[in-house]
């Protein structure tokens, strides 16, 4: 485990910097959203997706240059959902990752437009010769992401999330909601290492299963986190939910039954990556750092 954390702080760190190149400062007025799309995207954190796009390329021997390319599109993506889910018309909050949200930093109307500009950018990021050199590939890359990020994935997945019967949801509409709100995304990032690495179907399929439960895993952990940490340990609001009166797998499952459910489905993500045998035991490793993470 040690050894994959160390991993991930380097992925982690040149992501960071590929987003710096990218996201260029720039003078006047027009230079203040830039400096919030920076604020927010250049913040740290896991960087967990961009992760599983650069460790899912390296499966099929695709060029570094353009799997980290394509890893910053999806940490632009992610950072966007972030600001845009912290702002006082969705979850109301004033701390990610440890630090005022970008509404906070800025002002509403300026995160508004950061996470606009990060959504955008991520596209352009993508339709770069520096993703891939074969111009289909690249047009498989913004389709699959679009998909991911819009009303077949996590828009959707939101809107159900704020929608007036949300608090009425049962086990399978929470797992629907989830998979499309944090899952899908989760989903692209390991099936664009396939996409770059042109892989056979019966390999996408197996990363896409992979994904699937790694993903329900991923906020099950996170719903158990919000149910026995504190804000100062995960840098960003706690009990929300709850409060609000939301179901969630903590509250529909209990403590262990979540926790059972999470183990279960981290299992089932592990036995989807044989088909790679030692070639994925990094992604076998992520599946179990995502159960024993604290924040």
């Amino acid at each position: 485990m040690s050894e994959l954390r160390d991993i991930l702080a380097l992925r982690a760190e040149a992501v960071t910097r590929r987003l710096d190149v990218l996201l260029t400062s720039a003078a006047g007025s027009r230079g203040r959203v830039i400096a919030a799309m920076r604020y927010s995207a250049l913040a740290g954190g896991k960087r967990l997706r961009p992760f599983l796009v650069m460790e899912s390329a390296s499966l099929f021997d695709v060029d570094p240059e353009h799997a980290l390319q394509c890893a910053a599109a999806v940490e632009m993506i992610h950072c966007y959902s972030l600001i845009h889910d912290d702002l006082p018309a969705m979850d109301d909050s004033d701390l990610r990752r440890g630090r005022a949200t970008a509404h906070k930093e800025f002002d509403e109307a300026t995160a508004i437009l950061a996470g606009d500009g990060l959504l955008t950018e991520a596209f352009a990021v993508l339709a770069a010769p520096q993703s891939h050199p074969d111009p289909a590939v690249r047009v498989e890359l913004i389709a699959g992401l679009a998909e991911a990020s819009g009303a077949a994935g996590m828009v959707g997945g939101q809107m159900i999330d704020i929608a007036p019967d949300r608090d009425a949801l049962d086990l399978p509409g929470i797992t629907n909601l989830q998979a499309l709100k944090t899952g899908a995304l989760i989903t692209f990032s390991c099936e664009a290492g396939a996409i770059l690495g042109r892989a056979k179907d019966s390999e996408r399929q197996a990363l896409r299963s992979y994904a699937r439960d790694l993903g329900l895993a991923f906020q099950i952990v996170d719903d158990l986190l919000d149910s026995e940490s504190t804000p100062e340990e995960l840098g960003k609001p706690t009990g929300q939910d709850a409060a609000a009166g939301k179901a969630t797998f903590v509250g529909i499952l209990g403590i262990e039954g979540a926790r059972g459910k999470a183990r279960d489905l981290v299992k089932s993500a592990c036995a989807h990556l044989a088909i790679f045998s030692q070639k994925a035991k990094l992604l076998e490793a992520t599946a179990q750092f995502v159960l024993d993470r604290k924040t």
